[in-house]
């Protein structure tokens, strides 16, 4: 019986620490949470530069079962999914026939540099008088955010393939397409990837931004059109759903793809495998 109880609180403390772990990450949360309330206990700022927490979560409520949220919601993220596809696609494809030839990428560099280096928003004036307000304007911040990101982690991940790889499947007959479909596409995945988490992340800023002036809906326009009655629990709500939506699509969607693709390219190893 000593023995059989011993093994259950060693199961139990595992449990415990594995627990721990998976909420460790909500600790700053809570840190910021609780310096919040204490804050707004002693001060007592008024509702306009301040609310309360009480206040943003009736507010959410409110929003929610109007259904103003999911369509804000779901505006935001259908230009999103647009913007980021395209984006993508295009950075994938450039980047990939870029980095097959050397000195195409270094021709186009400065070029992706400069571009690069120019924050979407600041080609909303001009995009404004191209394109108009709405979902145009904001898919093509959107794609100007991801594209330049995923066109430079391409270009990197197709030239760091080894050459020894490529030679590999030449001297065994391979021809130029079965070596990009078998060595350097799958080596330039995990580059690939690592771009578009981060052009992801970039091309939502950039959307919420767009959306602030550019747009009829959408998390932007909903924090837009909260100041200007100074409902500052809807401006709270609003930036509370923007980095909640955030961490699901990176902790959820992208990092699990990353790492699945670079642990089945053999670029990574797995510590618990290891003597």
């Amino acid at each position: 019986m000593s023995g059989a109880a011993a093994i259950q609180r060693s199961l139990a403390r595992r449990a415990l620490d594995r627990l721990a772990w998976r909420l460790l990450p909500l600790a700053p949360f809570a840190l910021v949470l609780s310096a919040w309330a204490a804050y707004w206990t002693i001060a007592q700022p008024t509702p306009a530069t301040l609310p309360a927490i009480q206040d943003v979560v009736s507010a959410m409520w409110d929003l929610a079962a109007t259904g103003e949220l999911a369509t804000h919601v779901l505006a935001s993220l259908s230009r999103l999914l647009l913007g980021t596809l395209l984006g993508a696609l295009t950075g994938v494809v450039g980047g990939f026939i870029a980095g097959l030839n050397r000195p195409v990428a270094e021709f186009l560099n400065p070029l992706i540099v400069f571009f690069n280096a120019i924050s979407g928003i600041v080609w909303l004036p001009l995009v404004i008088g191209w394109l108009g307000i709405g979902t145009a304007l904001a898919v093509f911040l959107i794609w100007n955010t991801v594209f330049f990101i995923v066109f430079q982690n391409t270009v990197l991940g197709v030239q760091l393939v080894p050459q020894v790889y490529e030679q590999s499947v030449q001297a065994l007959g391979g021809g130029r397409w079965e070596t990009i479909r078998s060595v350097i596409l799958p080596g330039a995945l995990p580059y690939i990837l690592t771009g578009l988490r981060s052009g992801l992340g970039f091309g939502w800023r950039a959307l919420i931004a767009a959306e602030l002036v550019g747009a009829t809906t959408g998390l932007g326009q909903m924090i837009f059109g909260a100041t200007e009655f100074h409902r500052s629990d809807i401006v709270i709500c609003g930036c509370l759903i923007i980095g909640t939506i955030a961490i699901a699509m990176d902790r959820w969607l992208l990092l699990p793809i990353e790492r699945r693709t670079v642990q089945r390219w053999g670029l990574v190893f797995d510590a618990r495998k290891e003597p």
